[in-house]
């Protein structure tokens, strides 16, 4: 993914997250470890929930 895009998803998730538009929403994250036969991987999301709406990232 281009840098740019990356930037601009964050600022999106930032924005929500800040309560630009009522109250803030905490954001929630995980992150991921795996062993396995090509080595170790690690991922995670971050994202907000906001009723049945969730917009996040995944770092993989």
């Amino acid at each position: 993914m281009k840098p740019i895009r990356v930037m601009s998803v964050l600022a999106i998730l930032a924005l929500a997250a800040c309560g630009a538009d009522g109250e803030p929403v905490q954001p929630d994250a995980s992150i991921a470890i795996g062993v396995g036969s090509n080595g170790v991987n690690v991922g995670g999301t971050v994202g907000v929930n906001r009723g049945p709406l969730r917009l996040g990232v995944s770092l993989f």
